[in-house]
């Protein structure tokens, strides 16, 4: 009777890593999907399936409230445009910083800077957090000089735009912060770091819807 010299394969326990030297559920692309047979699409890469759906269905709204907008405004014998207040002005630089800070954490997660990779992305929710917050002030100088939401049409859109735009902005945010608590794990490739492209995708995208609305409201056509 002969006796087997070969060591019984090892049996790796969770959280230890394989022979490959990565973790059980990493791919070698940044962890997350080693368990998923035939190349189905793993949550990250329908978080960024979702975000694009998403685009798509808020650039057909908002269109159709532009076309309503338009048809309105030429239909009205005394369409008073709506002065836009001049912090709306300060909004829309800061949301310009976010865009930019939130790049710059993304090229630090490149980089391999998990310290500058977490700082950006505090600064951009904190831009983030500052845009809505100056919106709110705009509101109120508006109310404060008598215009409200059913004061005139203009006024209406105006209040309309900006609050579809703010709570869809709010959306960016809520995704910004889940990426913040997420950071740590991204940047040690626990997690793929689709998430944090998908939300980078669709702040950008708020920050162009930003400057179409505000074309509509400023200039007159």
């Amino acid at each position: 009777m002969g006796f087997s010299l070969t060591a019984p394969p090892k049996e790796y326990e969770l959280g230890d890593y394989g022979p490959s030297g990565r973790g059980p559920e990493d791919d070698g692309f940044g962890g997350g999907d080693g368990g998923n047979p035939g190349g189905l699409p793993t949550p990250a890469d329908l978080s960024m399936i979702g975000v694009w759906v998403g685009i798509g269905a808020i650039v057909m709204f908002f269109a159709a409230v532009t076309g309503v907008w338009l048809v309105l405004k030429s239909s009205t014998n005394h369409w008073t445009a709506t002065a836009v207040p001049s912090i709306v002005y300060l909004n829309s630089v800061l949301l310009l910083a976010s865009s930019l800070t939130l790049e710059f954490s993304r090229g630090a997660l490149t980089a391999g800077s998990t310290r500058r990779f977490r700082l950006w992305l505090y600064i951009t929710l904190t831009l983030g957090v500052l845009f809505i917050a100056g919106q709110l002030f705009a509101w109120r100088d508006l109310a404060a000089r008598g215009i409200y939401l059913a004061t005139d049409p203009s006024s209406s859109f105006f209040f309309l735009l900006t609050a579809l735009h703010g709570l869809h902005l709010l959306g960016g945010i809520v995704a910004l912060t889940a990426v913040t608590f997420q950071a740590d794990k991204i940047a040690r490739g626990l997690r793929k770091r689709t998430f944090l492209d998908a939300t980078a995708l669709y702040w950008h995208f708020m920050y162009a819807l930003w400057i179409y609305i505000l074309l509509l409201l400023v200039v007159k056509v």
